[in-house]
C-alpha cells in the first residue's frame, strides 16, 4: 500500500537546498516524494520513516518534524528509479513472502563500477533471502543491469584498510572507475575506493606542478598520483605504498592512462624509503595522521631549495554553541568544507562553483597547522644542520569523518634559509 503520509523535516527556504544536501549524504532523503511548500515561504523535505533515528543535523539548520499528507510521488519516482525497479522484482520473486522487513533491507542506493554493482553491508541481511541463493543475485544484477554484484563490509584493521567485500555474482572483482578524466582500475575485494576524496583530487590536478618531481608517500591506488601526472603536468613521481594488491591496481593504473613512464612504484613501508634530495613537492595522504612519514618527507625534499608538503590529518574541533531555535539533534557539518584563506571557509557545490558558507576558519585548524610547521621546521633543521623556514600556504577541510573530526590537508611551504 502507498504511503498516505510520509515523515518530512520542515525548514525555511533559504536554507532548504543546504538541508537537502545534507540528507543526501546521509541517504536519509527519502526520494520517492517531491518536496513540499508550507505556508509562511516553509518547505517540506521527505524523509525516511525507519532512518529518524540517525538524523543529525547542525544548529545552524533550523527545522522541525511535520508529516506530509498524501505525499506527491517524485518525478523520479513516476519515471520507475533503478530503486524501484529492484525492489518490484524483488516483489514479484518472492511473490506471498513479501513483508515490511523485507522492503526495509533492500537498499536504496549502492555504488557503481562498470557492470559491476557493490551494495551497502546492511543490506539483504533477512534470512529469507538467504534461501533465495544465486537467483537473488541474479535478480538484482537484471534489475539493475549489472552483470556482477558485490557486498561492502566493514574496513580490516589490518593498516592498509583492506576492504571486507564479497563477490556475489562474477568470476572476479576488477573494476574500472573514471574520475575527472583518470581511468582507476581496481580489485573491489582487495583494495578500496574514497569517492568522499573527490575535491582533493580536483584540487591537486589544478596545482602548477609542470616540472616537478613529486614523491607520494601513501599511493595507494593512485588517489593522487594519478592526478599529479595526468592533469598537474608533474615530471616524475615516486609513488610508495606496502599494500601488494594497491601496487598492481596502480601499475595498471599507471598503463591505462599512459603515464607509466613517469612513474616508478616504491613497494613496501615508506618509513624505509632510500630516497634523499629528490622531491619539489611531498604527498602526504594518509589519515587519521601522517606524522609517521614526516621525516621521511623531509629527507626526501631537495635540500638545496625545499619544496611544498601537502601532510593529511584528522583534526578535532570544538562544537560551536547552538543557538536556543535550533533542532535538538546537532552535528558537524557533514560536507566537504575548503579553508580557501586564513579567515572564510568555503566548499565546492556539486556543480563545482564554491558556495560560501561564512564560517570562520576554526582556531584548533590553526593551531594544528602552526604546531605542525614549527616541528617539520625542526625536522628539517636537525637533518640538515642549518636552518630552515616553513609558511602555512593553504589550509585545506576534505570532508569530516565524525561530529567534530575533520580531514584536514596543510600546504606547507618548506625552504633553507639562504646566509646573508
Amino acid at each position: 500500500m502507498e504511503a498516505t503520509d510520509v515523515p518530512a523535516l520542515a525548514t525555511e527556504r533559504r536554507f532548504a537546498q543546504r538541508l537537502r544536501e545534507r540528507l543526501e549524504e546521509e541517504r536519509l532523503l527519502d526520494a520517492r516524494f517531491r518536496l513540499q511548500r508550507l505556508p509562511a515561504g516553509r518547505v517540506a523535505l521527505p524523509v525516511l520513516d525507519e532512518k529518524l533515528s540517525q538524523l543529525c543535523l547542525p544548529p545552524e539548520m533550523p527545522c522541525e518534524l511535520v508529516r506530509i499528507q498524501e505525499p506527491v510521488p517524485s518525478r523520479a519516482a513516476r519515471r520507475r528509479t533503478p530503486a524501484r525497479r529492484l525492489r518490484d522484482e524483488l516483489r514479484r520473486l518472492l511473490a506471498a513472502g513479501w513483508s515490511a522487513e523485507l522492503e526495509r533491507d533492500v537498499p536504496h542506493a549502492w555504488q557503481r563500477h562498470g557492470d559491476l554493482v557493490l551494495l551497502s553491508e546492511d543490506s539483504f541481511r533477512a534470512e529469507p533471502w538467504e534461501r533465495l541463493g544465486s537467483e537473488l543475485w541474479q535478480t538484482v544484477a537484471s534489475a539493475l543491469g549489472a552483470r556482477r554484484v558485490a557486498r561492502r563490509g566493514r574496513v580490516m584493521p589490518d593498516g592498509m584498510r583492506t576492504p571486507s567485500v564479497t563477490l556475489l555474482l562474477g568470476q572476479h572483482g576488477w573494476v574500472e572507475h573514471v574520475d575527472n578524466g583518470i581511468r582507476y582500475t581496481f580489485d573491489v575485494t582487495k583494495c578500496m575506493f574514497s569517492p568522499g576524496n573527490i575535491t582533493e583530487k580536483l584540487r591537486v590536478a589544478s596545482l602548477p606542478c609542470s616540472g616537478e618531481v613529486l614523491v607520494d608517500l601513501y599511493a595507494g591506488i593512485g588517489y593522487f598520483t594519478l592526478p599529479f601526472l595526468v592533469h598537474a603536468g608533474a615530471a616524475f613521481v615516486h609513488a610508495c605504498e606496502w599494500n601488494s594488491h594497491a601496487v598492481e591496481a596502480l601499475h595498471r593504473s599507471l598503463v591505462l592512462n599512459g603515464v607509466r613512464d613517469r612513474c616508478h612504484i616504491h613497494s613496501g613501508d615508506s618509513r624505509q624509503l632510500q630516497l634523499r634530495d629528490v622531491a619539489d613537492r611531498v604527498n602526504l595522504g594518509l589519515i587519521p595522521s601522517s606524522e609517521e612519514g614526516w621525516p621521511v618527507a623531509c629527507r626526501v625534499l631537495k635540500k638545496d631549495t625545499g619544496g611544498v608538503l601537502h601532510i593529511h590529518h584528522n583534526v578535532e574541533a570544538r562544537p560551536a554553541p547552538a543557538p536556543p531555535h535550533a533542532a535538538a539533534l546537532l552535528a558537524e557539518r557533514g560536507s566537504a568544507e575548503a579553508a580557501s584563506s586564513p579567515g572564510e571557509a568555503r566548499r565546492p557545490t556539486e556543480h563545482g562553483g564554491e558556495d560560501t558558507l561564512g564560517a570562520r576558519l576554526r582556531p584548533e585548524w590553526q593551531r594544528w597547522a602552526e604546531a605542525t610547521a614549527t616541528r617539520i621546521q625542526g625536522l628539517l633543521a636537525e637533518l640538515h644542520g642549518r636552518p630552515w623556514r616553513s609558511s602555512i600556504l593553504h589550509i585545506e577541510a576534505v570532508k569530516s569523518y565524525a561530529p567534530h573530526v575533520h580531514h584536514l590537508v596543510l600546504d606547507l611551504e618548506c625552504r633553507p634559509v639562504l646566509p646573508v
